[in-house]
């Protein structure tokens, strides 16, 4: 799978196509953040880092942006084995 750009993944999220693993829920819980704020995170940031798992060549990105009321925030993502959908693997405050 080719590396994803910052604006196929917030097309993603723009036609939530995109799917929050527990990991990722647990963490927006964690941090008293929302849905809402998942999304502006991946919509106003950009890609601070590209990962590359050499055992199943899945590619992740970091991505750093700010929250619906201005917290510094992070969302690591992944495309899904359809190459389509948009996979939250966790989100956090920095």
């Amino acid at each position: 799978m080719g590396q994803a750009s910052i604006s196929r993944i917030r097309d993603c999220i723009r036609s939530l196509n995109y799917v929050v693993s527990l990991h990722a829920a647990e963490g927006l819980d964690d941090d008293n953040l929302t849905i809402f704020d998942l999304e502006s995170i991946i919509l106003s940031g950009r890609i601070v880092e590209r990962q590359r798992d050499y055992e199943w060549g899945e590619r992740k990105y970091l991505i750093r942006g700010r929250t619906g009321d201005g917290r510094d925030a992070e969302a690591a993502v992944k495309l899904g084995f359809d190459h389509v959908t948009l996979v939250v693997i966790t989100v956090y405050l920095v």
